[in-house]
């Protein structure tokens, strides 16, 4: 197997893992409840009515592995008599309920260790952090300061944010410090800069992620966030799929946000794209290009589709949710046959769907075992048995022990590594 593709349906999830009374959702289950919806009848629109069509997911598998995973058949829909791939789901293993955490698991790093977070959803950061990053910002001060919902606080927030100078500063669930500004009112480079130095300045609070949220327009109806985030994240622990592949000599393509998420480790070739249709026509242009390359170099295509969470997820927009399912699911109409024999789809934050195109059924295992097992030939697949251990360079070492927080600042560590 030369090339493995894999698409990440951010927080599109097919059930909850047993620990997700640890995070207040127990019972979580997207897939399940978006069908329930369509099926009362709660998601019908002039442009779709009625229980959820996703036919060429179906066809992979992704109404199998939520039965699967719960229990139950989504309401509202008929499993396909047929498939044409494989379908499995998996249980993350790793402690925490972030970002990276489940794309460094599927890279075969679980994390071991938990991660900081800040809980209380108002006044959320500590006061000795806030007055760190004003004065080492020389800032006049920040706003916000709270749980939030990205879209939601910029229009609150964003012409106090303009009249003032001062960045909106918020957080939610996961560990993370996110920073919004106007990219002309407070600049584009300086929120960068400003991120980076609250990176370090995290650094006794174990997050896991910074993040830049620039936007743009000139008043709360017109504010709009920019394709211009950036993810100022710490290094994985140990070595990954990725990290193993490009030592090896082979390709890494980055698409979207995907390098920031493991902080450009092991990344060979980044490509910038925002919004689902542009990370969808990368995807099929890296698929393409490697397609046609003469070598047998081994390539990994790894894309994040961010949409399903930013703009649907956070919003809980159920109208809206199941029509863009249906338009900008990956596998969906011509998309499909390019992504044949090393496709998988999935999704970290709780429990995983993974679909392959055109390969017999596996039963479920942990996103490491299969993501370890496509990247190496040939992949076998065993009944009712986890995926076989698999030969150098490709097995994944993990620690025994906890890991610390990584002490990786994005500011001297991460530039060295910036792909082309």
């Amino acid at each position: 197997m030369r090339r493995a593709i894999v698409l990440v349906l951010d927080s599109f999830g097919i059930g909850s893992a047993p620990d997700a009374d640890k995070f207040g959702d127990q019972g979580a289950d997207t897939l399940g409840h978006i069908a329930a919806a369509c099926a009362r009848g709660e998601a019908d629109t002039a442009e779709r009515s009625g229980p959820l069509k996703l036919p060429n997911m179906a066809a992979l598998g992704l109404f199998h592995a939520h039965r699967d995973a719960t229990g139950s058949v989504a309401e509202g829909v008929s499993l396909p008599e047929q498939l044409n791939g494989a379908y499995a789901h998996a249980k993350e293993i790793s402690s925490g309920k972030d970002t990276p955490s489940g794309h460094w698991e599927i890279a075969g790093v679980p994390v071991r260790f938990d991660w900081g977070y800040f809980l209380d959803k108002t006044n959320s950061f500590p006061q000795a952090l806030l007055d760190s990053i004003v004065q080492e910002a020389d800032l006049p001060g920040v706003i916000g300061n709270c749980h939030a919902s990205g879209t939601e606080i910029i229009a609150c927030l964003g012409e106090e944010h303009i009249a003032t100078g001062k960045p909106i500063v918020y957080t939610s669930a996961d560990s993370v410090f996110q920073i919004a500004a106007h990219e002309e009112h407070f600049g584009l480079e300086r929120l960068y800069a400003l991120c980076e130095t609250v990176r370090e300045l995290l650094e006794p609070y174990n997050i896991g992620r910074v993040i830049a949220r620039p936007f743009i327009g000139d008043d709360r109806e017109s504010f709009a966030r920019t394709g211009n985030r950036r993810d100022y994240s710490v290094e994985p622990p140990s070595p990954t799929v990725l990290q193993k592949l490009a030592e090896a000599g082979g390709e890494v393509v980055s698409i979207g946000k995907i390098a920031d998420i493991y902080a450009h480790c092991g990344i060979t070739h980044k490509v910038k794209a925002s919004g689902h249709d542009a990370l969808m026509e990368a995807t099929l242009a890296e698929v393409a290009r490697t397609a046609n390359e003469t070598s047998d170099r081994p390539t990994m295509i790894m894309t994040n589709f961010v949409d399903f969470d930013s703009v649907y997820g956070h919003r809980r927009d159920v109208p809206a949710t199941p029509l863009r399912w249906s338009t900008s699911m990956p596998a969906c109409r011509s998309c499909l046959p390019p992504l044949t024999t090393t496709t998988c789809c999935c999704s970290p934050p709780t429990t995983a769907a993974t679909l392959v195109g055109k390969a017999p059924s596996t039963p479920a295992n942990t996103c490491r075992s299969w993501c370890a097992a496509q990247a190496s030939p040939p992949a076998r697949w065993a009944s009712a048995a986890p995926l076989p251990t698999l030969a150098k360079p490709w097995r994944i070492s993990l620690p025994s022990t906890p890991w610390p927080m990584a002490r990786a600042f994005y500011r001297t560590r991460h530039k060295s590594r910036q792909p082309h």
